[in-house]
């Protein structure tokens, strides 16, 4: 990857249980503002996805929002976004946020959070696209997730190895260069 571009940021729509999941989307909003990189999200301005773009935006940085218009009112849109796309539904929501990122980062976050990064996953493993996946693994929040990796790759109900399709940092510091550096060698 010669430039980012577009970074795409799943999580989640609430606060969670840990002030440290504020703080680390937080701080990936002002890395990802500091690199010149687009931010691309769902769109709220509640929870982890409020707090990476506040953050972002905060930081003279670049966001975009993509949220389905049923959820406007949920989610209670960023009103202060450098573009907010509006989308009939949910398929619709994450091929836009797809087709305008570089790379995939995933904070804590909920059912939501997991089904997005499932799918560019999965996108990954059937080779629609090489894009970097990486994991904020903060305080180990994703290490259950990585165990059932591990079950699925164990009894054989991938094609390759999972951890091709990933990879994972326990700082938010170490997210841009684990973008920059991912490398799907089984996909290649």
């Amino acid at each position: 990857m010669q430039k980012l571009i577009g970074v795409c940021v799943f999580c989640g729509s609430s606060e969670g249980s840990d002030p440290a999941y504020s703080q680390a989307a937080k701080a990936l909003g002002r890395h990802i503002a500091e690199a010149k990189a687009k931010l691309i999200y769902g769109g709220a301005s509640i929870g982890l996805m409020g707090d990476v773009a506040r953050a972002a935006l905060d930081a003279g940085g670049e966001v975009i929002g993509i949220i389905p218009q049923f959820l406007r009112a949920r989610e209670i849109e960023l009103s202060s976004l450098t573009e907010l796309v509006i989308t009939p539904n949910m398929h619709e929501r994450k091929e836009r946020m797809h087709s305008q990122s570089d790379a995939f980062v995933v904070l804590p976050g909920g059912l939501g959070t997991l089904e997005e990064v499932l799918e560019a996953m999965t996108w990954a493993q059937l080779g629609l696209h090489k894009k970097p996946i990486v994991f904020v693994n903060i305080k180990g929040f994703w290490d259950p997730l990585f165990a059932t990796f591990d079950r699925v790759d164990t009894h054989h109900f991938a094609r390759y190895g999972l951890k091709e399709l990933y990879t994972s940092v326990s700082r938010v510091e170490d997210t841009l260069p684990a973008i920059m550096n991912f490398r799907r060698q089984a996909a290649e």
